[in-house]
């Protein structure tokens, strides 16, 4: 009779261990979403287990960014997961990104506030950063606004630009970014220079904070909101690089128009509540 050597009986035993652990944590989880009075503390333990090892969880609107995507998540730093929202790709977005194990998200309703809410939903870290897909940011430099966030000295970092190479950042873009800087020192008391893209933040307070705004004005509004609270919100330097491709936004003046529209209407919202 063939006699199986003992190692082999190890493996297949640890193997049908992890799998199975695996498969319960994958059911708990899928049940503790599916049912919305499952508790608040079953939902926090299944969270830590599925967060453990992870520094954050960084999230990526991405519209048609197929080459910013592969560009960003090949220097992801390690103990960092990517969630890329899609957002009506034309291209192969969605597959690149499965391609380096990201988590794929689609959203079909247009805007970036609306990516980064589905981002925010399928997240399950205790600390999630936001980042633009299209290689104007360089994900390396994660760290410098994720490790405030994560060390607990500070609520809310945002990554002010510093434009490394010429182009990178256009002079309208430039301009409306200096304008809204200004209000948010005079009229909130948050010293920054640039309303960066990307950003950190702990997940549940930002949950908390109830963002309404679906389009460019979701930025905004998560810093007026997070000053509201008494939050202390930080800046640090990023260099900041020209995209892979055309921006939808900044990249045109009309695209940095309409974003200026969406802002100036968050601006106005949360001026009247004050008042």
């Amino acid at each position: 009779m063939l006699q199986v050597p003992y190692f082999i009986y190890l493996v297949i035993y640890w193997a049908c261990i992890v799998g199975g652990a695996w498969a319960l944590i994958d059911a708990v989880r899928r049940r503790t979403d599916a049912y919305p009075a499952a508790t608040n503390q079953t939902k926090s333990f299944w969270l830590v287990v599925l967060s453990a090892g992870l520094a954050a969880q960084i999230i990526f609107p991405a519209l048609s960014e197929e080459g910013g995507v592969a560009w960003r998540l090949e220097r992801l730093p390690e103990s960092y997961r990517a969630i890329v929202v899609d957002k009506g790709s034309t291209d192969n977005t969605a597959a690149v990104a499965l391609s380096f194990g990201a988590l794929g998200v689609q959203e079909p309703v247009a805007g970036c506030g609306a990516a980064c809410a589905a981002g925010l939903k399928a997240s399950t870290a205790e600390v999630i950063a936001f980042c633009d897909a299209d290689a104007s940011l360089n994900p390396q430099d994660l760290p410098l606004v994720c490790d405030p966030v994560i060390a607990g000295t500070a609520d809310l970092v945002l990554g002010a630009r510093v434009g490394s190479e010429r182009g990178a950042f256009s002079s309208h873009a430039r301009a409306a970014n200096r304008f809204l800087s200004w209000r948010l020192r005079r009229d909130y008391g948050v010293r920054v220079t640039d309303l960066g893209p990307m950003r950190a933040i702990r997940r549940e307070p930002l949950e908390g904070l109830g963002i309404r705004d679906r389009r460019f004005g979701w930025p905004l509004e998560m810093v007026i909101r997070a000053a509201l609270e008494g939050w202390n919100i930080e800046e640090v330097s990023v260099p900041y690089y020209p995209r892979i491709g055309k921006s939808k936004v900044t990249g045109t003046v009309r695209g940095t128009a309409k974003a200026v529209k969406d802002m100036s209407q968050v601006l106005r919202s949360l001026d009247l509540s004050r008042s």
